[in-house]
């Protein structure tokens, strides 16, 4: 078997950090942080690949709040490596949220990477996570790409399970495809690991860090679309069999066991498809799948994605269907009425049925069949009469109603009744982990203006997103009752509160908004906000959510910004 490269799965240069799957949530916002504890550490030769051998630089002093071009502010760092930082940031001109690459203007890879950046900048294929900006600037060179905070990276995906042969069909389709428009423009990946990989919420795959997380470590390769191939099997084989395909474990998957090589992923794991598993082999061993078998080596990306249009279509598997309950017979059918003797030995013999009476065609019996039809239509007149009378009785005692339910409306829907609910219990929502103030929120319900519940002072607004979804309330009433309107007294006016009403289900910050009810929502520019829903909505627990909040000055618990306090709130049924 030919030598194999491990210059795009990254393996010798992880060995000794710890686990990837602890360094989750950096290589989700980046797609290339690998370790931050990288102090004394020297970048080592891998097969096929050359890594810069200068020492650690120190990377920029930069804190959270920090602006850049006075356009985009600094939020959290995600990784520290290597004389560079990324950020996840905000960028205030577009109000978006951004990802930024950082390092000093004099670091020796600098220009290498503003040259990455700005190549690949120009591809604009939107199969690429794209790059917006690449600057330098008052000693700084920074970078900055788009963020995707729906998208899944493929480490997660691959974390769960290993893929069906339809997902990993797709996966490595799209990914062949990209980086062969890729090759064709000039640019290589070296860095397409699983962390670079990321599907979206509709099922496309976008890879980012294209160029430029290799030319933020200094990595080279003599063959670039070899190597970029070589990683392209390595995802299609973690895809198949959820393991690495290199004795190294990385990236959250265990590697193959020690000694044996490289082995097909049908041979690691029962149930594989066989043309992808061949594929897998085709594009990681370049001298060819097996032995025995003849199909040529994928050396280059555009090979590979030759080699899968050539395969047969996989379609998605077909949808599970629930079967419904077996028929139950009635009573009467699992009886033996009109059915043989089941006695073994019995003879079977049918019930004779005795002949039905004659019907009445005697004169008598014409007689009594009019005097009850007459009889029937008397009762039915009578009827119809006394009811008609009791409904004019009935409009005559309420002129001004029409409904027969004092609690009903016109069309049969619960009406407002304007009965004050009480509140038994409430907790602060917050579904992203960062609670507000949750020990002040029985202060919103406790009958006295003076106190209140407060969110913190935001920079954006008065719309919260993408920062923040909203801040918002649960309150448990003292059972299940219908809400037809609600009123939330504020602290600050301007210009302006958003607030919405939600049916939840229970007191819990981990269910999401999107499966809650969403009862009335209203805008105000004073202090207090009122709410009312057309058809009165029975639930338990009510959600105030607030999205939008004006700009306050500071004060002594808060700086200026947007904020919003909630003083008192009321429920009406």
């Amino acid at each position: 078997m030919a030598e194999r490269s491990t210059a795009a799965v990254d393996v010798a240069d992880n060995s000794g950090d710890e686990p990837l799957t602890a360094k989750a949530d950096e290589a989700t916002t980046d797609g290339t942080a690998e370790s931050q504890d990288t102090k004394g550490t020297k970048p080592q030769d891998t097969d096929g690949e050359r890594i810069s051998s200068e020492v650690t630089l120190p990377t920029p002093d930069l804190h959270s709040g920090h602006k850049l071009a006075r356009r985009y502010r600094l939020e959290e760092c995600v990784t520290r490596l290597d004389g560079f930082s990324s950020w996840r940031a905000v960028d205030e001109k577009l109000r978006r949220a951004v990802g930024v690459h950082l390092l000093p203007a004099d670091h020796p890879r600098a220009r290498s990477v503003l040259a990455a950046a700005r190549s690949s900048a120009l591809l604009g294929d939107p199969r690429f996570v794209q790059v917006l900006d690449a600057v330098e600037e008052d000693d700084l060179v920074y970078v900055v790409h788009e963020w995707l905070p729906d998208a899944t990276e493929l480490t997660s995906l691959l974390a769960s399970g290993p893929m069906d042969a339809h997902d990993a069909y797709q996966l490595v389709s799209q990914v062949s495809q990209a980086m062969a428009a890729a090759h064709r423009e000039g640019l290589a990946h070296l860095r397409l690991t699983p962390g670079a990989v990321l599907r979206s919420s509709t099922g496309q795959y976008r890879i980012r860090g294209l160029a430029v997380n290799a030319a933020l470590r200094g990595i080279t390769a003599d063959g670039p679309q070899r190597a970029d191939t070589e990683a392209i099997g390595a995802l299609l084989y973690a895809a198949l069999t959820q393991r690495w395909p290199y004795e190294s474990d990385a990236y959250g998957l265990a590697g193959l066991p020690k000694g044996v090589g490289l082995i097909a992923p049908d041979q690691v794991r029962a149930g594989v498809h066989r043309g992808l598993s061949e594929l897998a082999m085709r594009a990681l061993a370049n001298d060819g799948a097996t032995a025995s078998r003849q199909e040529q080596p994928c050396t280059t990306p555009d090979e590979l994605a030759k080699a899968v249009a050539a395969m047969p279509r996989i379609r998605p598997p077909e949808p599970v269907f629930t079967a419904p309950p077996e028929y139950q017979r009635t009573t009467y059918q699992q009886g033996s009425y009109g059915r043989p003797s089941a006695r073994p030995g019995a003879p079977v013999t049918m019930p004779v049925m005795a002949a039905p009476p004659a019907p009445l065609q005697s004169r008598t019996g014409k007689a009594l069949k009019w005097a009850v039809s007459a009889l029937l239509i008397a009762a039915l007149g009578l009827g119809s009469w006394q009811l008609a009378e009791t409904l004019l009785n009935n409009e005559s005692s309420d002129p001004g109603s029409t409904q027969t339910d004092p609690k009903n409306g016109e069309d049969g829907k619960k009406k407002s009744t304007g009965q004050l609910l009480t509140v038994k219990d409430a907790v602060e929502y917050f579904p992203d982990g960062k609670a507000q103030h949750p020990n002040d929120v029985h202060l919103t319900y406790d009958g006295d203006g003076s106190t209140y519940w407060r969110s913190k002072s935001f920079i954006g607004g008065p719309k919260l997103a993408p920062f923040k979804q909203g801040v918002g309330i649960v309150y448990e009433l003292d059972s299940a009752q219908f809400i037809s309107s609600a009123s939330v007294s504020l602290q600050f006016g301007g210009d302006h509160t958003t607030a919405s009403l939600y049916a939840a289900d229970s007191l819990n910050s981990s269910t999401p908004l999107t499966s809650m009810k969403k009862i009335a929502t209203t805008e105000t520019t004073g202090t207090e906000a009122k709410l009312q829903t057309k058809n009165p909505v029975k639930t338990r627990f009510v959600l105030v959510w607030l999205t939008d909040m004006p700009k306050s000055p500071a004060d002594r618990y808060s700086s200026a910004g947007y904020k919003q306090s909630i003083t008192e709130v009321k429920f009406m049924g």
